[in-house]
């Protein structure tokens, strides 16, 4: 896969089928539109995500708001899903300002677009002018099909982003997962930290994902836990470690059950399956101790 960035003159030789959107998360609704970029693989067409390089209401409104996925998590799951080219254009005033006819002109000719495959909801240009319907009055014009796709429902509810991140919010990691298609994760390098569960007999591993990335909130997990292509089961602490001394930043410490080997520097998976507890601070280390033995026992048993 050819990952498209920090540019707004991206160019494509092939002719392609493009789909456009956040793709926060790539939740089950995303993959209506990704069963029809592979569709049209078959006709030779080159399959492309277009996305934005952040959320677009960050720049309108100046407003923070968290991810589901980080550029380099989404594209492992975009190369997973056989997407040939990811894009992420620079959210700039030009493009900002940008009319929608010109928006189109703009995808033909710069990615060779033959088809264009959108949700219903789909708005582009400025004041968000454009939609579904203005793609098929230009298709004519511009020689390029459309697909619209219907969004998926859970429940009377469309599954979206916003509808995982609050059910992520809320620590409800089964409900979330169901909305994905697949467990919510954290992917990072480990860190050295500072080694107080080795001398109490549970040594861990140590993550500081990047600010943006949205967490569960503080706690204890049932995880699964992939290093060097290998899945171990684990109990994953979120949080900042309140009963250990210090300003202890926000992290993800896990410890794999029946698992010793070093893995400082190397990248690991972290999924997220199922909420234990929130996180406490306990009275002595000691008494962290036997509640991490209880963690771990209520994971085995999770698990079995």
């Amino acid at each position: 896969m050819k990952y498209i960035r920090d540019t707004t003159c991206f160019y494509i030789e092939e002719d392609t089928v493009v789909s456009f959107g956040k793709f926060d998360g790539i939740h089950r609704g995303h993959e209506l539109l990704l069963e029809q970029l592979a569709a049209k693989k078959s006709r030779g067409l080159k399959a492309v995500l277009f996305t934005f390089d952040i959320p677009p209401r960050r720049n309108v409104e100046q407003a923070e708001a968290k991810v589901l996925t980080t550029n380099e998590e989404k594209m492992h799951l975009c190369m997973q899903r056989g997407v040939d080219y990811l894009v992420e254009c620079p959210f700039t005033p030009e493009i900002m300002c940008m009319e929608a006819e010109d928006f189109i002109e703009k995808i033909v000719r710069q990615l060779h677009a033959k088809w264009m495959v959108v949700g219903e909801d789909f708005r582009f240009g400025h004041n968000r002018r454009g939609d579904y319907r203005m793609l098929l009055d230009y298709c004519g014009r511009y020689g390029y099909e459309v697909t619209v796709v219907e969004k998926m429902k859970e429940g009377s509810r469309d599954i979206s982003s916003t509808f995982v991140r609050e059910e992520i919010a809320e620590g409800n990691m089964e409900r979330a997962n169901h909305l994905l298609g697949y467990p919510y994760f954290v992917t990072g390098a480990v860190k050295h930290g500072n080694r107080i569960g080795r001398t109490i007999g549970v040594p861990t591993i140590n993550q500081l994902p990047p600010a943006e990335k949205l967490l569960p909130p503080n706690g204890v997990y049932v995880t699964e836990v992939y290093i060097d292509g290998r899945k171990y089961r684990g109990v994953t602490n979120v949080g900042c470690k309140p009963t250990i001394a210090g300003d202890n930043p926000v992290g993800v410490e896990t410890h794999l059950l029946d698992f010793a080997a070093d893995v400082y520097g190397k990248p690991v998976t972290v999924e997220f399956l199922s909420r234990v507890r929130g996180e406490r601070k306990f009275a002595s280390v000691d008494a962290l101790k036997e509640q991490l033995q209880n963690d771990i026992a209520y994971a085995r048993a999770w698990f079995h």
